[in-house]
């Protein structure tokens, strides 16, 4: 039992490795990143909370004549008083006022004690070029208020705040500056990650070890007992001898169990019994539904379609009155302003129309794909189609390419069904023009184009034969009147509740009588370029 369960336990064990390793170091990654994201943005924030504060407190058109004059008065002491006071009580190292010069910065308050402090007037250089330009940066127009960090010998390891402090005219006459201690931040976080890293990885090591066993326990053992049994199914499946597994775990495994202990008394019942007519049955009906997912698969079947297009909405259904039909629709961007819209019947029904429609719609969608217009796509696709085309099948189709932007649209119907059309504030009616035969039929076939403009508000619906043709017990026919009448029940319904709505009233019509075609729909409701929400 070991030896035919160490592979498998073998690969249990490389695995749940694998995922608390990944486990560790994706939490502990996710919660460092964020706990340093927090607590580095917090500090930022709290430093330019101190320079922002004094730059408010600050009269920036004095500052000037401070350093010229080098008389202090009481705007000055009370500067002073307030930002030794903040340096006192607080984590800032150095809180100060300067101004900016080209070689130098020129002190105008500084916290600390006289004899520490720089006093007014104090000229001195820039600790380096990189501070210069943090300093620089922060007194234009668009202040970024980044944090300078600074580490060196002098001030140590510091984070740098600036924000300018402004005169009357909107100029900037200095910069508000406080310096935060860094190490015991860092030192802070250090700790904290670790110990946060450590517990990470512990709490998965402890939690891997028991799940493993639980999964050792309740699955492995389990499944090589059954592989054990399936062995010996294989090996006696002539025998009359049925297989007994022992497996009572109380959950899904054990109901398997069971499961595959019937299944090995059927099966032995289904050897004996089977035969060749039987077996021929499963064959064909698992290719008609094989079929049929093909078929289905074939056809745009997610809506929205284009959710982020709105200048548009769409919505289309097809409900074959086999496993399989001959009907299909189509739908797709030419590019990103122009949208192809087909809709098209094959003759004959079941899986020679089902292959004739796959390749069909294959056809007509590439050629317009390639940037053929309507007329010529239908022209190409009648050559392709005719061609070795020893059934004698056709398909009627009708095609329209529309620019979303505008409303502009080319339409070529080749022996199909007419649209029918509401305007906006109208009510649905049919759209006749003369139209040549279905596609596949007759050589060097040309196909006549007819422009059309749909404005904001318009809704354009297509359908095939099934429709109007659908019969009820009377033989009689479900029309075009019926049809119209339909559409305009709610003719501002959305093209989602458009289809349902007609197929109800074509069922209520029908009633119990089958389906003897496949009933095909599209609506499209159009929007124009300000979108849905205009």
């Amino acid at each position: 039992m070991k030896s035919e369960s160490s592979g498998l336990r073998r690969k249990l064990v490389t695995s749940m490795a694998f995922f608390a390793l990944a486990l560790i170091l994706l939490v502990g990654g996710v919660v460092c990143g964020r706990y340093y994201t927090a607590r580095m943005n917090g500090f930022n924030e709290s430093a330019y909370e101190y320079t922002r504060t004094l730059a408010d407190l600050v009269d920036g058109d004095k500052v000037a004549g401070y350093v010229q004059t080098f008389e202090r008065d009481d705007h000055y002491g009370d500067i002073l008083l307030y930002i030794n006071s903040v340096q006192k009580e607080t984590s800032v190292k150095y809180y100060y006022v300067v101004i900016p010069k080209e070689d130098y910065m020129v002190y105008v308050w500084d916290a600390g004690p006289l004899d520490d402090a720089y006093t007014l007037g104090f000229r001195e250089k820039y600790p380096s070029e990189e501070e210069k330009e943090a300093m620089f940066a922060e007194m234009s127009d668009d202040p970024p208020e980044e944090l300078f960090l600074t580490d060196d010998d002098i001030y140590g390891f510091i984070a740098s705040a600036y924000t300018p402090i402004y005169d009357s005219n909107g100029e900037v006459a200095a910069l508000a500056c406080a310096d935060l201690p860094m190490p015991g931040l860092v030192n802070g976080m250090i700790i904290y990650l670790a110990m946060l890293i450590l517990s990470v990885a512990i709490s998965t090591i402890i939690a891997t070890i028991m799940l493993y066993a639980s999964i050792d326990k309740g699955v492995v053992g389990p499944i090589t007992i059954l592989k054990k049994s399936a062995d010996e199914m294989v090996d006696n499946l002539e025998s009359d001898e049925t297989i007994d597994i022992d497996i009572k775990t109380g959950d899904e495994i054990e109901d398997l169990a069971n499961a595959f202990t019937k299944m090995d008394t059927d099966l032995r019942e289904y050897i004996k019994d089977l035969s060749v007519i039987t077996a021929e049955k499963e064959r064909m009906g698992a290719e008609l539904n094989v079929a049929a997912d093909i078929q289905k698969s074939m056809l745009p079947l997610i809506f929205p379609a284009f959710p982020e297009l709105s200048e548009f909405d769409l919505y289309a259904t097809m409900d074959p009155a086999r496993e399989v039909g001959g009907d299909f629709y189509d739908f797709f961007m030419v590019d990103r302003d122009h949208i192809a819209l087909v809709m098209a019947d094959v003759s004959g029904k079941g899986i020679p129309a089902s292959l004739f429609m796959m390749v069909s719609k294959i056809f007509i969608k590439n050629n317009v794909q390639s940037g053929m217009s309507p007329s010529e796509a239908l022209r190409k696709a009648n050559e392709q189609l005719i061609e070795n085309n020893k059934a004698e099948m056709f398909v009627t189709v009708w095609l329209a390419v529309l620019n979303i932007r505008t409303g502009k649209g080319i339409a070529a119907n080749a022996g199909h069904e007419h649209p029918a059309l509401r305007r906006c504030g109208g009510a649905f009616e049919m759209v006749k023009y003369k139209h040549p035969p279905a596609v596949g039929m007759i050589e060097d076939l040309q196909f006549r184009e007819h422009e059309f403009e749909l404005e904001a508000g318009d809704t354009l619906f297509v359908y095939t034969d099934g429709v109007t043709e659908a019969t009820n017990a009377d033989e009689e026919f479900f029309g075009e009147e019926r049809l119209l009448k339909a559409l305009n029940d709610h003719p501002d319904a959305d093209p989602q509740d458009i289809l349902p709505h007609v197929k109800k009233c074509i069922d209520d019509f029908v009633g119990e009588a089958p389906q003897f075609d496949d009933i095909t729909m599209l609506a499209f409701r159009y929007y124009g370029e300000k979108g849905s929400d205009q």
